[in-house]
């Protein structure tokens, strides 16, 4: 069910009334801000699959959210579990967030925990990603790390808002991110919201920008970190980071504790979703590709650690992450 907006300050992708959960619904940003108002575990796996959500953080907080929903009404939880457990399958803040409200005797208060301590990450990440971006830097970002993916604030835009706020005259180069359009759709809203300069560019017109000196450095999001460094982030980001190195910019990757599987052992080992054909071959109800045509349409990819400039989290920066260094940041 859609509800509308009521006024706030800032954006809000989630929103806990105790007996519902409401979503910003993503699909129809920017041309309409309306929430769906989700009141069961199975609604909210269906709005994550669905995209009505969607970044790693904000889909771990919608999770247990959801969790709480059900409990709430005394309904069993291990159904619960199990649909939002294979909602979707590469961002492992999911399965972080569903653990804990595995674990917790309030599912409520836990599930506002996570929600508070998401936003308190992106804060912190924010400030520390900060002291990477020098003035006048013009930032390139790859879908959408911001706000909206998270509880609030966000990642990579979070470090960006930070820089900001820090007095730094900052101009963010948004790429498109086909197929499901979430910079042009969501970044590009998102940094309009704020009033920082920002220029939406094609996909494949990244390349051009950087062999021409118009781009200092590039900052990402992430959906899974494996435990050598390698990162699992957007489609596209592997090529973005190629790019990087070719023309000798750093790449960051901003992401909370929670992104991080120390389970996983490389990159290599992250599963990685497939979508429908239909984000492909068309958007909006208007179908570009002929009838038959084969499709392949990975959601995510995976750029080693080699060619990340340093990974940002709540408890600081990694320079030149590696396997010893990333293990080091999660025993601190």
């Amino acid at each position: 069910m859609e509800v509308a907006p009521r006024a706030m300050p800032a954006v809000e992708p989630l929103r806990w009334t105790g007996a519902t959960l409401e979503l910003l619904d993503q699909r129809r940003l920017p041309a309409k801000m309306l929430y769906v108002a989700c009141r069961t575990a199975a609604e909210v796996a269906q709005a994550i699959r669905d995209m009505v959500v969607r970044g790693a953080p904000a889909i771990g907080c919608a999770a247990a959210f959801g969790i709480a929903l059900d409990a709430r009404r005394g309904a069993p939880l291990e159904p619960a579990f199990e649909a939002l457990a294979k909602s979707r399958p590469t961002a492992v803040n999911l399965f972080w967030a569903l653990e804990r409200m595995r674990k917790a005797k309030d599912h409520e208060a836990e599930a506002r925990a996570i929600f508070a301590e998401d936003l308190a990450a992106n804060h912190a990440m924010g400030a520390h990603g900060a002291v990477l971006v020098p003035d006048g830097a013009r930032v390139m970002t790859h879908c959408n790390a911001g706000a909206l993916a998270t509880a609030g604030y966000g990642t990579a835009l979070g470090v960006i808002r930070s820089a900001r706020d820090a007095g730094k005259r900052i101009s963010v180069i948004v790429n498109e991110t086909r197929p499901y359009l979430q910079g042009a759709r969501l970044t590009a809203w998102e940094m309009v919201q704020e009033g920082i300069p920002t220029t939406l560019i094609a996909d494949n017109m990244a390349g051009h920008l950087m062999a021409r000196g118009e781009v200092d450095l590039l900052i990402v999001g992430a959906d899974r970190i494996a435990a050598n460094g390698d990162v699992a982030n957007k489609i596209g980001t592997y090529m973005l980071a190629v790019l990087a190195r070719r023309h000798r910019l750093p790449l960051y990757v901003a992401a909370p504790l929670s992104t991080f599987d120390a389970g996983i052992a490389d990159g290599s080992q992250i599963p990685i979703e497939e979508r429908a054909a239909e984000e492909v071959t068309g958007y909006g109800g208007v179908r570009w590709a002929p009838e038959g045509v084969r499709v392949r349409n990975p959601a995510f990819d995976v750029t080693p650690a080699e060619l990340v400039s340093a990974l940002v989290c709540e408890k600081g920066v990694v320079l030149a992450p590696d396997r010893e260094k990333v293990a080091a940041l999660l025993t601190r």
